[in-house]
Formats: structure tokens, C-alpha cells, sequence
């Protein structure tokens, strides 16, 4: 009699998971050990475990302050899994593999396609050799200008400890982290106006997406040898509705606080008050201002921003832009009496139109269960806990100070929204997924009634 035995394969998605799953692990397991502490710092596994899922999520709430607890071993340690959290594990494991000399086989590069959500396995190992590339040089042109500018602006002596501060607000900019090492965010430098610039230009090139990235390279290249170069269907919506939503919430945030937070203010403080807030939203979590000063309806648009994220490919999470331009254009397509979505003389596809919308409805009933269960838990008002759950699933870190008076379920809620908002609600949805049936039948069809 012969044996036989299905061995059960783990799809590419669960293996991902698995892997940004165990590196939140053994990250809490190291930031929980005293090595990483300043002498007479105890940290909590709870604790731990929430600013290892933080840095790796790239989310940036906080519930210790970092410079208190952490030595410069555990600082650098920090920005580490700032890069595994922003650049992506897959890219990482790739730039390795490569340096060894070793093959990328058709198994690797089906989970690099799954950690960078890539609809196909060509040009992968170029993606990633370029990814690298150019966080290296957008990180080192950012620690440059930053460490001098520390220097020079007066805020440190020594050289050293100048460029240490400007490495880790470069990392923790384009990555989109939303650390930092000063103890309030960027509340000190509230009227320096250059360090602002600076750092929303890191943030920017963090979210906006490394395709969009790449893409601006090589039309540049384009142009230098006179060559004509068209932009993808992807990188026009991505800019489009990135820069969009950072220009609408500089004007809401400008709206609302007018007559509150913005009262007496200057014309330029105003400016970069509503600009630096609207472009921290895409996923980065800096912060300018003290966000419990803020009135209700900006906390309700800012938590909107968060919760549409950054763009897919990207450092930032969200249902992501992409995702909400789609949602937009099929609505006013269905208002106009069209059964496509036209966009810039493209049509398109049924299926990203309908996972789009399956992104939206999840993430939405995700946040609301988040909020539900947080308020039951902690008892504390909708405003604050939405602010709260919007900021961790966008991976954003931007909060109005409730995250550390938590308790230990409160925290582990947001740190599984803080994953979720990483690894991305589709490959949620396909690590929970069952194995495909083949269904061979159709029932008849039957028109319901929708909406009215």
C-alpha cells in the first residue's frame, strides 16, 4: 500500500507576515534587554514589545520617551529597524543575498513581489537594487544637510554629536518613523523654518513611493539625453492625489484653527503650522505642535489623512492613496452614468476597482472594532481614541498624548493596528485566506434592491 502526503505550502503572503511577525519579536526581545538602556532604565516586555512594533511598523507612537531609556547603542539599534520597517525586509534580504553573490531564485522573488504588493515577478532584483540606491543617498544628502545645519544654526557644539542628531532625524524622516531623540517631537524647532523644510522634503520622498521615485529619475535621465519619457498610469495618480491631499489639508487645518491654535498668529506661522501638519499625515508622525490643542474637526480631518496614508509601494501605511483616488473616480463615474472609470486616458481594471473597495471596508470596520474596543477598555472619549486608531493604522505616530497612560490591552490594540497598517490590509486578507476550491456550478441570478 502506498502512502501519500500533502505537505502543506505556505503562500508567499503568510511567509511575509510570518517574518515582519517574528522581527516585531526579536526586536522587543532586544530593546527589552538592559544593554540598550541608559544605567538604572527598566522597560517592560509590553513596552518593548510596543516600541519594537513602532520603529518596525514605522509608526512612531510612543508610550516611553526614547531619549530616557535608551543609550546610543539602543538608538542606533533603533534606526536599524527603521530600515526594516521603511525600506522593507524583502530589500533588505535582497541587497544581502546579492552581496554574497548568491541567485535570486523564482521563490524569493515571489515574496519580494508580495512585500512590495508588485502585480508581477519581471524587473523585481532591479527594484530593489534601485530601492537601495536611493534610500542610501536620500538618507546620506539628508544626514548631511541636517547634521550641518545643527552645526551651523547653533543647536549643537560638537561636530559629532551634530551629525548623530541629523543621522537620526534623516532616518527617522525618510522613513517615515516619526521618532525622535529631542523628548517633544519637533515642538522646539516650531519657528525654524529651513529644519522644517528639510524634513518635510525627506518625509515627501518617504511616501510618496519608491516607484514614483524611480520613475522621476529616469525621466530626468530621459531629458538629459534628449530622450522623451511618459510617466506610468501609477506614478500620475500617486502625484496627483499625494500632493492634492497634503495642499487640501493645509487649507482645512488652516480653516479650522483660524479662530483657535492659529489665533494671533503670523501669516508664515500659519503657513508652515498647516503645511508641516498636513504633509506629517502622510505617515511620518512629527509633530510641530502639541496635537491635544487641536479642535474636534480638525482632529476628525487630520484622522481622515491618516487613515488614507501614504502611497503603496512606499514607507507609509493606510489604505493608501492610490486606494482613495480609485474610491473618488468610480464614485463620480457612477454619478456621471458611466460604467467605466476613466482616468487620464485610461481605463481601469474591474479588479482593482473592486479591491479598492474591499481595502476601504475593511480598514473602516477595522478602526471602527479599534475605537470600540478602546473606549470600552480605557474609557476615554471618541476624538482622542479615533486620533489614536487612525494614526497607528496609518502607521502615522502622530498623537494627542493617551498612548502611554494605556493599559496592556489598549497598547496591544494598537500594535496589532500598527502591523496591520505595515504589512497592508490585502495581504491580511490573503494570510487568513483559505486554499482555492474550484466551484463548478452557478446558481441562477437575482437583482436586489441597493441603497434607496
Amino acid at each position: 500500500m502506498t502512502l501519500t502526503y500533502n505537505k502543506k505550502r505556505f503562500s508567499s503572503v503568510q511567509i511575509i507576515v510570518f517574518l515582519y511577525l517574528c522581527s516585531v519579536l526579536v526586536a522587543s526581545i532586544l530593546l527589552w534587554l538592559p544593554f540598550f538602556h541608559l544605567p538604572g532604565v527598566r522597560l517592560s516586555f509590553i513596552d518593548a514589545m510596543f516600541t519594537a512594533a513602532s520603529a518596525i511598523s514605522v509608526t512612531g507612537l510612543n508610550v516611553i520617551t526614547i531619549h530616557e531609556v535608551f543609550n546610543q547603542k539602543g538608538i542606533i539599534l533603533l534606526t536599524l529597524l527603521f530600515q526594516v520597517g521603511g525600506i522593507g525586509i524583502m530589500t533588505l534580504g535582497t541587497f544581502f543575498w546579492m552581496m554574497l553573490g548568491q541567485r535570486i531564485g523564482l521563490e524569493y522573488r515571489k515574496w519580494i513581489a508580495t512585500d512590495h504588493n508588485r502585480p508581477t515577478l519581471a524587473g523585481l532584483v532591479e527594484l530593489m537594487r534601485n530601492i537601495i540606491v536611493l534610500a542610501v543617498v536620500i538618507e546620506l544628502v539628508g544626514t548631511i544637510l541636517l547634521g550641518s545645519y545643527f552645526l551651523i544654526a547653533g543647536y549643537h557644539q560638537d561636530w559629532y554629536e551634530a551629525y548623530y542628531y541629523g543621522f537620526f532625524a534623516a532616518v527617522s524622516a525618510f522613513t517615515n518613523a516619526g521618532f525622535d531623540i529631542y523628548g517633544n517631537s519637533l515642538q522646539d524647532f516650531s519657528h525654524d523654518y529651513i529644519l522644517q523644510s528639510i524634513t518635510m522634503g525627506l518625509i515627501i520622498c518617504g511616501a510618496v513611493g519608491f516607484p514614483v521615485l524611480i520613475e522621476l529619475r529616469n525621466y530626468f535621465a530621459h531629458r538629459r539625453v534628449g530622450q522623451r519619457f511618459a510617466f506610468s498610469l501609477f506614478t500620475k495618480i500617486t502625484t496627483v492625489t499625494f500632493f492634492s491631499l497634503i495642499v487640501v489639508g493645509t487649507l482645512l487645518f488652516f480653516l479650522f484653527e483660524k479662530d483657535f491654535f492659529l489665533q494671533g498668529k503670523s501669516w508664515h506661522e500659519s503657513l508652515f503650522y498647516s503645511l508641516f501638519q498636513s504633509v506629517t499625515t502622510r505617515s511620518a508622525g512629527l509633530s510641530t505642535m502639541d496635537s491635544s490643542l487641536l479642535s474636534t474637526p480638525t482632529i476628525v480631518v487630520l484622522a481622515g489623512l491618516m487613515f488614507i496614508g501614504a502611497s503603496p509601494s512606499s514607507v507609509g501605511g493606510g489604505i493608501r492613496t492610490t486606494t482613495f483616488f480609485v474610491l473618488v473616480a468610480t464614485v463620480v463615474a457612477y454619478m456621471r452614468g458611466h460604467k467605466d472609470v476613466k482616468v487620464f486616458r485610461r481605463e481601469l481594471v474591474e479588479e482593482d476597482i473592486i479591491r479598492s473597495f474591499i481595502v476601504f471596508f475593511v480598514a473602516v470596520i477595522l478602526v471602527i472594532a479599534a475605537v470600540v474596543s478602546l473606549m470600552w477598555i480605557e474609557q476615554l472619549p471618541l476624538p482622542q481614541v479615533l486620533f489614536e486608531v487612525c494614526s497607528a493604522f496609518g502607521t502615522t505616530g502622530l498623537s494627542m498624548g493617551i498612548t502611554p497612560e494605556l493599559s496592556g490591552a489598549g497598547k496591544m490594540i494598537l500594535i496589532v493596528m500598527m502591523v496591520i497598517g505595515r504589512i497592508g490590509i490585502i495581504n491580511l486578507l490573503l494570510f487568513l485566506k483559505k486554499d482555492d476550491r474550484i466551484i463548478t456550478y452557478h446558481y441562477p441570478k437575482e437583482r436586489i434592491i441597493i441603497g434607496q
